[in-house]
Order: C-alpha cells, then structure tokens, then sequence
C-alpha cells in the first residue's frame, strides 16, 4: 500500500493544473521533496478513505486563485520593488476585483 499511495502522489503532483500539484507546489519549500511527496500521499489516503467508507463523489475543481491571496501576493512583490527602488502603485483592471 505504501508503494502504491507512493506512485500515485508521484502522479499527482507532476499532473497539471490539480489541486495537489498546487498543494505539491506550497509545501515543497517547507519541507522538501519527499517530505511533500509523503504529505501528498496521506491526503490521498485520506481522500480514499473517505470515498471508500462513506460513499463521497471526488469531483476535482483545479486549481483556484482566491482573491484575497491575489491581492496579498501582489502588495508583497510590490513591496519588494519598493525595496531595490522601484516606484510602484497597485491599480485594479477592473473596478469589480478591488
């Protein structure tokens, strides 16, 4: 089993565009590669699990950007221009995303 779950995360995270290749991609600077690998492989047990024992449909939804993450990643690179002297102001393209 412990193989098994092994070869599929592999799998996992090198699809693209799946929520564990993004899940993958936060975790691997953490902790390392077989670190995330592993941290890969319990969720998938877990999912399993679950579908398994209690009958739940997976349905995959991808990878989704919240807004709030978006906003925060944009005023931190704009902060590290800031720090080797850019000049730089953040303005929504549209009037709805703010």
């Amino acid at each position: 089993m412990r193989r098994i779950l092994n070869q599929v995360a592999h799998a996992a995270a090198r699809s693209k565009g799946t929520h564990f290749q993004a899940v993958f991609r936060r975790l691997l600077p953490r902790l390392g590669y077989l670190s995330a690998i592993w941290a890969i492989a319990h969720r998938l047990c877990r999912l399993l699990w679950k579908i398994l024992h209690e009958g739940v449909r997976y349905v995959e939804h991808g990878i989704s950007s919240e807004p709030k993450l978006l906003i925060h990643r944009a005023r931190y690179l704009a902060k590290q221009l800031r720090k080797f002297g850019y000049n730089v102001q953040i303005t929504p393209t549209n009037s709805t995303s703010a």
